[in-house]
């Protein structure tokens, strides 16, 4: 077996874990990435999970700005379909009321809900969300109370 800290292996395994990063930033899966470098679903993850630990301040806002381009793209293509005319359509053909085709609200609400889904992952990305002071009271009367804390998201 050669050395795993010669130049060439070191080298490698840096160019392992920046393509690891780039390929999740553009969300690929795991799996993928792993099919793509040769490696398991696991190892693909694992150089991930290291990498997120050793990540700089400017990767980081490198990341959120492409985060936000992502959301930007997508909140475009939603609102192309929050200004469609959408009909219904039941075995192939238009269902209408009084004559006239009948509106279908479902690919409507849809991206209602999406685009409030993009612009709360917006918030979060940017830390807009006011944080929230919960208390929790147990049978001994002893009073927590968490500032800015999502409880849920200790579990």
């Amino acid at each position: 077996m050669g050395d795993t800290r010669s130049p060439a292996r070191i080298e490698e395994a840096q160019h392992r874990k920046a393509e690891v990063l780039r390929l999740r930033r553009r969300g690929v899966a795991f799996q993928e990435i792993g099919d793509r470098l040769g490696i398991t679903k696991q190892g693909a993850h694992k150089i991930w999970k290291t990498a997120m630990t050793e990540i700089t301040f400017d990767e980081v806002t490198t990341y959120r700005t492409e985060q936000l381009e992502r959301l930007d793209a997508l909140l475009v293509k939603a609102n192309e379909v929050l200004e469609r005319h959408h009909i219904t359509v039941s075995n192939g053909r238009v269902v209408t009321l009084d004559g006239k085709p009948l509106q279908d609200a479902g690919p409507l609400l849809d991206a209602i809900k999406t685009v409030l889904d993009i612009e709360s992952r917006r918030a979060k990305l940017l830390g807009l969300d006011t944080p929230v002071k919960q208390q929790i009271q147990t049978d001994q009367t002893i009073t927590y109370s968490f500032e800015g804390v999502d409880l849920n998201s200790l579990r």
